[in-house]
């Protein structure tokens, strides 16, 4: 099992809560550096592999100079899609947090646990294959067990 050395309160420091303020037509550029280091790190603590980073961030498998690239502060392309992709990501993490906050290694191990209210897929498996929409739908899902 993978251990982690940072606490839930150093995961603020990624400013994940006010990385996308609801209703924000556009980011600078800046804005959208800091956006891809904080989603390649998310996806680094989910233990997702550089291909299904890309396919997350909907680009293709193949895309993996592309992730690099915005894990070293590259800014995020000014697409809808992807920001909406990053903002759902966030939206998950966040929730994941505050249902288990005493529980690091769930917080950050939920994504690729077999879950048998998701028919046994991972949610990852769910992202990964069915893009934006599989990613709003574990949104929704964690939303639905927080009572939202």
């Amino acid at each position: 099992m993978k251990t982690y050395s940072r606490s839930l309160a150093e995961d603020e420091r990624l400013g994940v809560q006010e990385a996308l303020p609801a209703g924000r037509a556009s980011y600078d550029k800046d804005e959208r550096s800091r956006l891809a280091r904080m989603v390649t790190r998310l996806f680094e603590h989910w233990g997702v592999d550089t291909s299904a980073q890309a396919e997350l961030l909907g680009l293709s498998g193949g895309s993996r100079t592309a992730v690099s690239r915005y894990r070293r502060g590259t800014p995020l392309p000014e697409s809808r899609d992807l920001i909406d992709r990053v903002g759902n990501l966030f939206g998950i993490h966040k929730s994941l947090r505050l249902l288990y906050p005493h529980n690091p290694e769930l917080v950050y191990g939920w994504p690729s646990l077999r879950n048998a209210t998701l028919d046994n897929y991972t949610p990852l498996e769910i992202m990964v294959e069915q893009g934006l929409p599989g990613i709003v739908a574990i949104r929704g899902y964690l939303d639905q067990l927080r009572g939202l």
